[in-house]
């Protein structure tokens, strides 16, 4: 397993307690999150070959269903594989499930990703592959969540054989960059909030907090354990978890600042689409009140309008509906289960 404790931003702020990364609190936190799914759950390092790296995953439900295509989930910027826990059960219930932390995020390998825009997503795509390749999964039913959406549309470009169905959930980097944010009419007040205050996003904060991180994350996110379905006498453990999952040297945070201009992909989705497997189908899940417009979802609808595509809104929710509106979000995988083998 790859030296976790090496992966710190500085060893002298660790030193003093400033940055206080710990591998033992980060897994008793996780167990915390993991405690209600009513199935076996599986965690392990699954290397592969770029970097010599570890992809930690976590699985639930290979033993009951042996045969069947599993979903693997991809996860957004900030997050891992643990946010996902309240959602096993109701994957399990028709296939195996494994939800992996992204390279550069999580419990997983911090690689120095390319600061190419087109090298740092191929290493994403061919880490994916690499761990698809170790996990023995000929197809899969691959999730990506928001920068997940993103990395799950861009494997798809490469290896739509290996996927049998793509589900999207509010994915980044789809739509293009508006006119106005355009570098010949950007103004110097804008170059400056994207060269220096940009970066100072809420996880940058969430490390520089150090022993304070907890309060800081409390104050931020009340709702968090209630969301998660986690008692209020274990809301300490999610806020543990939130901040050592990015207390790590931000690698996976950097690739997606490489990939990103002013919260835009540089090299944005819809541009690419048609040249995507027109026979593989594609379900997008949007929150109602989401800033990620489901209209780029009905846009690409009409783009492969002789493929399946399958665009859902749910009401009432912003970027999370697989958390806020979990038994309306499951109604929308059944749906797929039917389709997949």
């Amino acid at each position: 397993m790859t030296n976790q404790v090496a992966t710190l931003n500085s060893k002298f702020l660790h030193f003093i307690g400033w940055d206080r990364f710990s591998l033992d609190k980060l897994i008793n936190a996780e167990k915390v999150l993991y405690a209600n799914v009513q199935g076996k759950v599986k965690n392990r390092y699954v290397p592969i070959k770029l970097g010599n790296s570890n992809i930690y995953t976590v699985s639930a439900g290979e033993e009951k269903f042996p045969s069947k295509i599993p979903f693997v989930i991809l996860h957004g910027i900030g997050g891992s594989s643990g946010f996902w826990a309240t959602n096993f059960d109701g994957f399990v219930k028709y296939r195996p499930v494994h939800a992996i932390d992204l390279l550069g995020f999580g419990r997983s390998s911090r690689f120095p990703f390319s600061s190419n825009p087109s090298m740092a997503e191929s290493e994403w795509i061919q880490s994916i592959e690499e761990w698809r390749k170790e996990m023995k999964i000929d197809k899969m039913i691959l999730i990506g969540h928001s920068l997940g959406g993103y990395i799950a549309g861009a494997y798809a470009l490469k290896h739509s054989k290996n996927i049998e169905h793509l589900i999207l959930i509010e994915p980044w980097g789809f739509n293009e960059k508006p006119k106005e944010l355009q570098p010949e009419v950007i103004p110097w007040w804008r170059n400056l909030f994207k060269n220096f205050v940009y970066p100072c996003i809420i996880l940058s904060l969430i490390r520089v907090s150090g022993p304070f991180a907890n309060s800081f994350l409390r104050e931020q996110f009340p709702d968090l354990p209630h969301r998660h379905q986690i008692p209020a006498s274990d809301a300490d453990y999610i806020y543990e978890y939130f901040y050592q999952i990015n207390a790590q040297k931000p690698t996976g945070e950097n690739a997606f600042k490489t990939l990103s201009e002013f919260g835009y992909a540089k090299n944005p989705m819809i541009t690419r689409i048609n040249e995507l497997n027109p026979e593989l189908p594609i379900t997008f899940i949007y929150g109602e009140k989401s800033a990620c417009t489901s209209s780029t979802g009905f846009e690409i609808k009409e783009m492969r309008s002789k493929s399946y595509v399958d665009v859902n809104v749910v009401k009432g929710v912003g970027h999370h509906p697989h958390i806020d509106k979990r038994d309306e979000f499951n109604v929308i995988i059944e749906k797929i289960k039917h389709c997949c083998g």
